[in-house]
């Protein structure tokens, strides 16, 4: 009897496709956008310091010449006054045009993440991050007018900017956290922040001596180009059931306007209300102190040259690095709310050396002192994150998100505003100002906290409420 015949051999299949693994961590992303950001703002200021500069037929500490800046007169310069002062005022008028169209863009797109999912609001931001780096080459290449500087800043606004991306980032991290380990989780993403800037701040000063501005510019569209890459191609979706949710709706504002305001839950309104403020007070300070870094810097006494600004914002930024270890080892015999006040008396110590600063030593002096002055904002994320449910960490952060965008128009009001003002009897002191204002976040931390740890208080707890229905 013959044999059957034996069945024909399967086709052999084609491998996989390789993509990338899905992983669940923002990291890069906040990495890669904020060394875009890092090497862009103190070279933004710089070429406008250059260009308005010379459009004058002033030369300053980046110049060869030996007019202006440390002359060793010890006289006031009136060119240079208006060239500090024509910076100052060009850094308030893109950074306004920023914040008005920023503001309604986050709100919209951080509560639609709830529904959606975080990725869609990490590569939206970094898209127009992206475009706003090449509205800036184009400008560098083709020597337009530093106006166009507000129209890259206007597009990247409309796509959520740099604060959606930081909002989308910490929302991420507090949908994959429990809440003991939030404070810690969000302050490796500060930090994430801080080795990012030291990187941007060392290699920007130094790339922007020898080759000028365009060349670090182009990593600036790269790098927000691949952050973009990333949260579409190999971020793990951190919301457990994202479903299609409509975009244009007041829905998602009014998602923000409950947490502060809705009636059933008093106790945990107060509280995101008195840590907003807390926040925005002490974001603000940093934003404008930050901001007049690079120009008092640039001026006489100090007369810094592009590789020691880029030295003098790398320590401003390993502060990030500092204040997470110190915030780790502090956490292990303090609660997170005297950690805070820590940092805080750090920040507002540092700040008094650098307004009296008059020579190198003493500014890196202030900087070193600035060790901790991070630990304060991760707490306070924190805590907010805790007293909203799990579906609304994406409107939480938008409104956080909110605050940073209202501290950004308020920092760029008042202190660049407040510096040229006060040249002319103390160059350091919008630096003691706002080490003055660190004081109403201390006490507002330090009351709750005492408050909090109050039998007869026991109802103003930490716990979550349910998030509101609707």
């Amino acid at each position: 009897m013959a044999a059957p015949p034996e069945p024909p051999a399967a086709a052999p299949q084609p491998p996989p496709a390789r993509r990338c693994r899905p992983v669940p961590a923002a990291e890069p992303v906040l990495f890669l956008g904020t060394l875009a950001l890092g090497l862009q703002g103190p070279l933004a200021t710089q070429y406008l310091w250059e260009r308005l500069g010379a459009e004058r037929g002033y030369h300053g500490p980046n110049s060869s010449s030996p007019a202006g800046c440390g002359n060793g007169s010890g006289a006031a310069d009136p060119l240079r006054e208006e060239v500090e002062a024509l910076v100052s005022h060009w850094n308030l008028y893109i950074n306004l045009g920023g914040f008005f169209v920023g503001l309604f863009s986050v709100t919209l797109f951080g509560p639609w993440s709830d529904s959606v999912g975080r990725r869609p609001v990490l590569v939206l931001p970094a898209l127009g991050m992206a475009l706003q780096a090449a509205v800036y080459l184009l400008v560098m290449y083709r020597q337009l007018h530093v106006a166009y500087f507000l129209l890259g800043r206007l597009a990247s606004g409309l796509l959520g900017d740099y604060n959606l991306l930081l909002a989308g980032c910490f929302a991420y991290a507090a949908d994959g956290s429990d809440e003991r380990a939030r404070t810690f989780r969000v302050a490796i993403l500060e930090a994430c922040l801080g080795a990012a800037g030291m990187v941007a701040s060392l290699g920007g000063g130094h790339w922007r001596k020898a080759q000028g501005y365009i060349n670090p510019f182009w990593l600036v569209l790269a790098a927000s180009l691949a952050a973009a890459l990333y949260a579409a191609f190999c971020l793990q979706e951190s919301v457990k059931q994202p479903r299609p949710a409509k975009l244009l709706t007041l829905r998602h504002y009014r998602a923000v306007y409950r947490l502060y305001m809705a009636p059933e839950r008093p106790s945990s309104r107060r509280k995101i209300a008195l840590y907003s403020v807390a926040f925005f007070l002490l974001v603000t300070v940093h934003f404008g102190t930050k901001e007049l870094f690079v120009l008092y810097e640039l001026g006489s006494p100090l007369c810094w040259a592009s590789d020691l600004i880029g030295y003098g914002s790398a320590a401003c930024y390993l502060a990030y690095l500092s204040s997470l270890a110190g915030l780790r080892l502090l956490q292990l015999c303090l609660e997170d709310s005297w950690v805070a006040e820590i940092g805080l008396i750090s920040n507002i110590a540092g700040l008094v050396v650098i307004s009296l600063a008059t020579t190198t030593p003493l500014m890196f002096t202030g900087y070193g002192i600035l060790f901790l002055s991070m630990a304060a904002t991760p707490v306070i994320r924190a805590k907010l994150s805790k007293l909203v449910g799990e579906t609304e960490q994406g409107a939480l952060f938008a409104a956080v998100a909110c605050v940073e965008g209202l501290c950004s128009l308020v920092s760029t009001g008042v202190f660049n505003s407040l510096y040229p003002s006060t040249l002319h009897f103390m160059r350091g002191f919008p630096f003691l100002f706002g080490a003055i204002i660190l004081l109403i976040p201390a006490a507002i931390i330090g009351w709750i906290e005492i408050r909090d740890s109050s039998p007869e208080y026991s109802h103003f707890s930490d716990a979550p409420s349910s998030p509101a229905d609707g």
